[in-house]
């Protein structure tokens, strides 16, 4: 059973974690409000991978569904 100075210090904890949690939601709000978009971007796709093949041209979901065709072909064949 929780003593009374348990109790107390327990609220207090919540109380401080409560406070902390509206003060970083403000910090994680003002931090994406000044975010240079574009120059994040362009660290993003200036990363250490120059040198890889182009991506497809497609995603892969026809290959997908056709596989999904030939399967549903053998079960009901």
């Amino acid at each position: 059973m929780p003593t009374p100075d348990g109790d107390e210090l327990l609220k207090r904890w919540v109380a401080t974690w409560r406070r902390a949690g509206v003060e970083l939601e403000e910090l994680r709000r003002r931090e994406i409000e000044s975010v240079d978009t574009q120059q994040a971007i362009r660290q993003i796709f200036s990363g250490p991978w120059p040198d890889l093949p182009p991506a497809p041209a497609t995603s892969g979901l026809i290959e997908q569904q056709a596989w999904f065709r030939r399967l549903q072909s053998k079960r009901d064949g």
